[in-house]
């Protein structure tokens, strides 16, 4: 992978744990069906491994996600269940 590329995309992600969910996703999919599963979003990628085409499309903004909050639970007084 091009240490470039990956500076880039962790900057612009920000999470690395994201950012390898991301990039493993994008991968399978290229790699999916022989290689025929799923076409590079890309015009030029001779010479580029399949996790260079993932971070490319990245960092060029043609793959997009979506961060959702993490949802925090209320902490309150435990709730006790009665025997019977």
């Amino acid at each position: 992978m091009n240490a470039d590329l990956l500076k880039r995309a962790a900057d612009l992600v920000g999470n690395p744990n994201v950012l390898v969910n991301l990039v493993s996703k994008r991968v399978r999919q290229l790699n999916s069906a022989g290689g025929s599963g799923s076409r590079p979003l890309l015009l030029e990628t001779a010479g580029m491994g399949a996790g260079d085409i993932a971070l490319t499309e990245l960092v060029e903004g043609k793959m997009a996600w979506e961060m959702l909050e993490m949802l925090v639970p209320e902490t309150g007084p435990a709730k006790r269940r009665k025997r019977t």
